[in-house]
């Protein structure tokens, strides 16, 4: 007998503070010239709502194509990924608090198995808590920590 499946009841969530003003936190996920410091080898373009821009992980020999579908400046990005299960829509959220900004970022959309939903969560969770490190230190220290590139070392994909 095959698990049914379900659809959309799960929520990847992390969040950091980053001790930088909210416009440089926000700005370092609109300009792919900056998150190219800590997430992704480069991008086509920045993020406008409604167009698509390519991003590259040379060091993995992927791309993916993302679309902006809300930006509230300095507030809000709401953004369409390639999912494991099809589309995915992960949201970002910059608080100004006392001395830097809160960042929040959550994807949902994922359908699948209990069990798949539960990888797609974990690995989700998991791979945006990195980016967050990355971009602390890059926004505070200037530090390209190579988070994303040295968690998938390509001699040991597939093992």
């Amino acid at each position: 007998m095959t698990k049914p499946e379900i659809v959309n009841p799960a929520v990847a969530h992390t969040a950091m503070f980053i001790r930088r003003p909210v416009s440089e936190v926000f700005e370092a996920l609109i300009d792919p010239a900056i998150t190219s410091h800590f997430w992704l080898s480069k991008g086509s373009d920045r993020l406008v709502v409604g167009k698509t821009v390519k991003w590259e992980w040379e060091m993995h020999n992927m791309s993916n194509e993302v679309t902006a579908l809300k930006i509230e400046p300095n507030k809000l990005i709401v953004m369409e990924l390639p999912g494991y299960s099809g589309p995915t829509t992960v949201t970002w959220t910059f608080k100004e608090v006392e001395g830097g900004t809160f960042v929040e970022v959550e994807e949902t959309g994922w359908t699948g198995t209990r069990d798949e939903l539960v990888s797609y969560v974990c690995d989700a969770t998991g791979g945006f808590t990195w980016v967050l490190a990355g971009m602390k230190a890059w926004l505070e220290h200037g530090l390209e920590l190579n988070l994303i590139a040295d968690r998938f070392p390509k001699e040991l994909v597939g093992h």
